[in-house]
């Protein structure tokens, strides 16, 4: 036999085992309520006759005892069957004492038939069938889910009155006859029947439960594959931003070295190069950073023109050169939420449309729809076919770039566009035909609130003069050199070293205190930032400002550096967000720095 029949006879027996403990535990669930109906109907039978007189008082005891005692035998078997759950493979035991019972029961009606009923009258007779006819009946949902036991009830206990009406001498008991023949031929398959549907639903849920457990072991897998995806590109991003921070800090130092125009030229490809890296791991941040659960919603009512008009005018040039026009469309109204993320959001969307549209127009606007206001984004694009609507919102995924040329994006805007809109329970909607281009619409909550002046980047304006003493700790030679050279061009006193003991061996000799500590998160030997610039703290007893720098992307590192409440900045650090930093640190007062920490990161 082929391996494949095998297993699909062996997965066949194990259904079907299954599907008979679940016919035993049917049969005991209901066997209460279907035996004490039983012994009710028994004593009220035994109980007409005897107030008629067509019975004799032995029998009229001693039958209707016999019933209730096999009832309670069914009841006593069903409170030792709860003790000795789950049956397993002892199933048929259970099932033959249960049948066995059971065939004891319907002997003590078949004999109703033939020892109450013989020597009475007619009307008594029929009586005593109809009482039989309607146990026999009530038996079909306690005792249908396994066959074995309800014809065991049923067979002694109909036959009976069927044969007692067959030999009789009176006329009206003979006519019952084919009525009892009748009854019995459609009761039997009517509980087969309900046998029959009961194994299909319980093999329907057998399979449902199975498809149930195998949808949560596949989801547990994925959890993995993701959790185990972050690790390595937490790894990978820390591995790769450190030289690629240590050269975008030696392009800065180059900035105040003069040389010739051609190597200026070499200056502005490398930056540009550069750039183009810390875009890509700013974006792999922003997914890991959105799945660490540490970006904070800060709502606060704006005004939403002015933000639209500066993600328009920003991409003005892109769409000029493009032939595309860019439109805004005058929108004079305020909403309630966070301006930081939102701007991030309709950023993206404006960017992709501007991408992906090679004639036409780029159209952004709004529509007041009752409480809510519609950001909508229209372009005339290639569009998006509605099968792959769904999948445009998956990291990686881009329409159109098998070859991966890097101008069309890297696949993660709209994928950072779904988990910020979830952020901000904003409903994000998708309509787009191929060849007609596409609208992305953004529901966001109007405000009636006083609009507020929101100030989102560092400014190096104010205290651009101001100097200090700056410790670097970083186990890289490559980024202590390079930082010492720029920041050393930018006029500050700079100490680099590659843990806390070596800084603090290089501070002995030295009697000011440091303005600014700036130390990379993962150190040697176990060393983290966040306990180094701690330990700093507590050897001068004073809250000396700090910075974290860090190119991991671990969501629990993520959450741990935000909870400290220190500045918080990626590989590669543009030159101009670190200016801004280290101004803003050394320039503030000390007990700003945690609102400092909140608006760089």
């Amino acid at each position: 036999m082929a391996p494949d029949v095998l297993s699909l006879t062996a997965s066949d027996a194990i259904l079907d085992k299954r599907i008979a403990i679940q016919q035993i535990d049917a049969l005991f669930d209901t066997i209460t309520v279907s035996v004490c109906g039983g012994a009710a109907a028994a004593l009220f039978l035994s109980a007409t006759l005897y107030h008629l007189g067509a019975v004799e008082p032995g029998k009229g005891l001693g039958w209707p005892f016999y019933i209730v005692l096999c009832a309670a035998t069914h009841i006593l078997l069903y409170q030792i069957y709860l003790r000795r759950r789950p049956v397993g493979d002892h199933w048929r035991r259970w099932a033959l004492w249960f049948t066995l019972i059971s065939f004891a029961e319907g002997i003590g009606w078949g004999w109703a038939a033939i020892g109450l009923a013989a020597t009475g009258h007619s009307d008594v007779q029929l009586l005593v069938f109809l009482i039989v006819g309607g146990v026999a009946a009530a038996s079909i949902p306690g005792f249908s889910p396994y066959l074995p036991a309800f014809f065991a009830l049923f067979l002694p206990a109909t036959s009976a009155c069927l044969i007692v009406s067959a030999v009789s001498s009176d006329a009206l008991q003979r006519a019952a006859f084919p009525m009892m023949l009748v009854f019995m031929s459609a009761t039997g398959p009517i509980a087969i029947k309900a046998n029959r549907s009961f194994r299909q639903f319980i093999a329907l849920r057998i399979r449902s439960d199975e498809l149930a457990n195998d949808l949560q072991r596949q989801k547990d897998i994925a959890e993995r594959a993701s959790l185990a995806k972050s690790t390595f590109l937490a790894a990978a991003s820390h591995d790769l931003r450190q030289p690629v921070h240590a050269l975008g800090l030696l392009v800065g130092a180059l900035r105040g070295v003069a040389m010739a125009h051609e190597g200026s030229l070499l200056l502005d490809q490398i930056e540009a190069s550069t750039n183009a890296m810390d875009g890509l791991f700013t974006a792999l941040l922003d997914i890991s950073r959105l799945d660490a659960g540490v970006v904070e919603v800060h709502r606060r009512p704006f005004a939403l023109e002015p933000l639209l008009n500066r993600i328009c005018r920003d991409h003005a040039d892109e769409a000029i050169a493009k032939g595309v026009a860019l439109i805004l469309k005058p929108c004079a109204v305020m909403v309630a939420s966070d301006p930081v993320l939102l701007e991030r959001i309709i950023r993206n969307l404006v960017s992709n449309a501007v991408r992906y549209t090679e004639k036409g127009r780029v159209v952004v606007g709004c529509r007041r729809r009752g409480s809510m206001t519609s950001i909508q984004v229209w372009d005339t694009g290639r569009g998006i076919p509605l099968n792959q609507q769904e999948r445009v919102f998956q990291e990686y995924y881009q329409l159109g770039n098998a070859e991966r040329d890097r101008s069309k994006g890297l696949g993660l805007g709209l994928a950072i566009v779904r988990r910020m809109t979830d952020l901000l329970d904003c409903k994000l909607t998708l309509r787009s035909q191929p060849g007609r281009g596409s609208c992305f619409d953004i529901m966001v909550p109007v405000s009636r609130g006083p609009n507020e002046f929101i100030e989102t980047q560092l400014s190096a304006s104010s205290g651009a003069l101001v100097r200090g003493l700056i410790v670097v700790i970083d186990d890289e030679s490559a980024i202590q050199r390079a930082m010492c050279s720029l920041l050393t061009g930018w006029g500050h006193d700079v100490v680099t070293a590659g843990s806390r003991d070596a800084a603090m061996q290089q501070l002995l000799s030295r009697p000011d205190r440091p303005d600014l500590v700036i130390c990379d998160y993962r150190l040697r030997e176990g060393e983290n930032g966040i306990e180094v610039i701690q330990r700093m703290r507590s050897e001068y007893n004073q809250d000396i400002p700090g910075m974290l720098i860090t190119g991991d992307t671990a969501p629990d590192r993520l959450a741990e550096a935000r909870a400290s409440g220190l500045v918080l900045l990626h590989k590669p650090v543009p030159n101009s967000k670190l200016r801004a930093a280290i101004v803003n640190l050394i320039g503030s007062d000390e007990g700003s720095v945690d609102d400092q920490a909140t608006a760089v990161i």
